[in-house]
């Protein structure tokens, strides 16, 4: 390595405040990246990760920020290498873009939502090259269709949110390489896409640097990804590394007990058998969401967004209906509106009512029986309210658990059935992890006992650790109360691991519907088997 070295982090140490306040982010991390390597850096979040490549180019916020000691080494430019850590500004400014540039992991909020594509791209070239206008854009539809965006190409003017995820992401690829940097830093460039963009994106990665010769700094928690990208694996916690060496032998033989924990966390397992038996809790018949588009002076509805367009199906008793999709293709529209949270037509059947026919006030008492868990637990949380205040929310609302003290019981019973604590009551979500947030969701929606539960994206935003463990949860919970799920999701390892069967949709309409066993192992339709590629065969072992 030392021939090869193009960075080479010693003994860095991280800092937020002072005093009693300060946080040790970052303890003594020590690695290197060779030119033309592949290192990943993995842990779940709040290992230091980010903060430890965000040290690289300087980008913390200082003073806040603070390197107590350690040492960020450059070969770039110098055979010698030039020290990074406390360098001047104008040298820093100098290096970012040009030498070692970096994608984030959600590019919408990375790309100025005021200025167009093919300006900001301009901006790292009339930055660094100082080339001329007419250069510059030449250089610009170069890289879009170096990145596999000749169709953005006739786009240069539109602005970030007029682009896919997936475009956007491939966007700031195409910043990040104007000036062929020696290193790439991706700080978790896949995490916020589906399924199938987040293979496109890492094979987009993996032709650019050997087309480019660049090295790259894989930033994630998606063991699959380091498994499939990597030459060497860096593995944090609690700002140490706590393990390195070379991927193939560290997936197989790993020494650290928190690299074998991570690796035996990934959801495994499948749910209870099905009843084939069970009666049909809840039935959809053509169900159709349509939003108009208006135009013109008078708003007239010129044409719709078919959000769900048709789409029938029949979840049983006790089971499990897991509805998969890339995002735009109706998974959480249809979701809401079996719950007569959006407005549809079409039947809807709960056990044996048609609910389409039930007004606001008759539909007030089945409330309590149909819940839904969002994505966000965060988002669906009120930072205002105590965790007692919003787990007991719907009991009061229901006039459910009878005294004070009685209602505090069943709310420390649903907090414990969820795998928290009683006493956690009088806490506040902000004082929580993301998965003991989710479980507070969860806990809200199993206090009032339902018999049917809408899981929106539950374990998206989770680490791999904190899924397995949701996924636990959601099998026990359904065990012990024969709980019936609709699970949305575009993890389709997870949906493995809980649904009964799995309903494929794409732009509104329903491509592949059966059991799992049949959809996963022996998929009908040919988007249905790029989803199933996407999901399992690039993450296969290499």
């Amino acid at each position: 390595m030392s021939d090869n070295r193009l960075l080479e982090i010693r003994d860095l140490h991280v800092t937020f405040g002072e005093g009693p306040d300060e946080v040790r982010a970052v303890r003594g991390v020590s690695f290197s990246v060779g030119r033309g390597e592949t290192v990943g850096l993995v842990g779940e979040s709040g290992s230091g990760k980010s903060v430890t490549a965000l040290s690289v180019l300087q980008l913390l916020p200082y003073p806040l920020a603070r390197h107590p000691g350690g040492s960020v080494q450059f070969y770039g430019q110098h055979e010698s290498g030039e020290e990074l850590l406390g360098a001047p500004a104008r040298r820093l400014q100098e290096v970012r873009g040009a030498r070692i540039a970096m994608i984030f992991q959600e590019p919408l909020s990375s790309l100025n939502p005021l200025h167009s594509v093919e300006k900001q791209i301009n901006e790292v070239l009339l930055l660094h090259r100082k080339l001329g206008r007419r250069q510059a854009r030449e250089r610009v539809v170069e890289l879009l269709e170096l990145v596999g965006l000749p169709e953005a190409v006739e786009r240069l003017g539109a602005l970030p949110h007029e682009f896919s995820g997936g475009q956007q992401q491939r966007i700031m690829i195409a910043m990040a390489l104007a000036n062929e940097p020696n290193l790439l830093i991706a700080d978790e460039p896949t995490t916020a896409l589906d399924v199938t963009v987040q293979a496109q994106i890492l094979e987009l990665l993996r032709s650019l640097k050997a087309r480019l010769g660049m090295a790259l700094l894989l930033i994630t928690h998606d063991l699959g990804i380091v498994r499939a990208m990597t030459d060497r694996v860096c593995v944090m916690r609690d700002g140490e590394i706590v393990e390195q060496g070379a991927a193939k032998t560290l997936f197989r033989s790993p020494q650290h007990p928190y690299t074998r924990e991570l690796l035996a966390a990934e959801p495994k397992g499948r749910p209870d058998p099905a009843d084939r038996d069970a009666e049909p809790l809840l039935q959809g018949r053509d169900l159709k969401v349509w939003f108009p588009v208006k135009a013109g002076v008078i708003r007239r509805t010129v044409d719709h967004v078919k959000a769900v367009d048709g789409i029938s199906l029949t979840v049983q008793q006790g089971q499990t209906l897991g509805v998969v999709g890339e995002s735009g293709s109706g998974k959480s529209t249809l979701g809401r509106a079996l719950l007569r949270l959006e407005q549809s037509t079409g039947a809807i059947t709960f056990g044996g009512r048609d609910l389409q026919q039930l007004g606001t006030r008759a539909m007030r008492p089945l409330r309590r029986e149909l819940q839904i868990v969002f994505q966000d637990p965060f988002g669906s949380l009120s930072p205002r309210m105590s965790v007692g205040e919003i787990v007991g929310e719907g009991l009061a609302v229901h006039n459910r658990g009878g005294s004070a003290a009685e209602r505090r019981a069943v709310i420390g019973r649903a907090l414990e059935e969820v795998g928290l604590e009683v006493g956690m009551q009088e806490r506040y979500p902000h004082e929580f992890s993301g998965g003991q947030r989710q479980r507070i969701a969860i806990a809200r929606a199993l206090v009032l006992q339902p018999r049917f539960l809408v899981l929106d994206e539950p374990t998206s935003a989770l680490d791999v650790s904190v899924q397995a463990q949701i996924v636990e949860l959601l099998r026990d919970v359904q065990r012990r109360h024969g709980l019936t799920y609709l699970f949305i999701s575009h993890d389709l390892k997870v949906v493995r691991a809980l649904a009964h069967h799995v309903l494929v949709m794409r732009h509104g309409k329903v491509v592949e519907h059966g059991p799992a066993e049949q959809v996963f192992d022996a998929p009908q339709q040919a988007y249905t088997r790029t989803l199933m590629a996407a999901a399992f065969e690039l993450r296969a072992e290499v």
